[in-house]
């Protein structure tokens, strides 16, 4: 039998078997290259297209948040409007104030009651004079809540004047003006800043 030497068929087919290991990890590397590359672009068109979305977003924030800037200006304008209409409305209502207390006194004091002074301090009037009974007072009090001018009589004291002959009795009495309450002063126009300046001091 004849010696046959094998080490260099076993040198030449472990030559060829590290051969193929790295072709075979080559391979290997370039697909994960490849996949690490396109995961890497995903990655970074995800984050570009977000990007995007946030600045659409921020900018739709941005224009809402002008347009209710503006709705809270109009409100506050329309409410100031308002305002303004009621106290020209209430001043008008006021310039015939005067002649209708007297026609309202007029009406409510009775036959037996004499006034003698008559003062009047914002919605609030005192009325002075001198009465035959307290009867003729009592019909008085009532006239005045039936009164659609008067209010809240009060009879502050009665008061027998002993050297008159005649027999009266010196009284005081207050009561309320209705729509005769102090004007409120009309507000001041709003001044807009904007959008940003508010923001700006909101951060401040």
């Amino acid at each position: 039998m004849s010696f046959v030497n094998l080490l260099p068929w076993r040198e030449a087919a472990r030559k060829q078997r590290q051969l193929k290991y790295l072709q075979q990890l080559a391979q290997v590397a370039l697909v994960a290259f490849v996949l690490m590359f396109l995961l890497m672009w995903l990655v970074q068109a995800r984050t570009e297209g977000q990007k995007v979305r946030n600045s659409v977003l921020e900018a739709e924030n941005q224009l809402l948040d002008k347009k209710l800037y503006e709705i809270r200006l109009l409100n506050q304008k329309k409410k100031d409007l308002e305002q303004r209409l009621a106290l020209i409305e209430q001043l008008q209502q006021r310039r015939n104030l005067g002649t209708q207390i007297f026609d309202q006194i007029a009406h409510v004091v009775p036959d037996g009651v004499y006034l003698t002074g008559m003062d009047k301090k914002a919605n609030q009037l005192l009325l002075t004079g001198r009465s035959e009974s307290n009867n003729r007072l009592s019909t008085m009090l009532r006239q005045v809540e039936q009164s659609g001018l008067l209010r809240q009589p009060l009879l502050e004291f009665i008061q027998a004047d002993a050297d008159d002959q005649r027999g009266l009795s010196d009284f005081k009495m207050h009561m309320l003006i209705l729509g005769a309450e102090p004007v409120a002063p009309p507000p001041e126009p709003v001044k807009g800043k904007g959008v940003k300046a508010k923001k700006a001091g909101s951060k401040s």
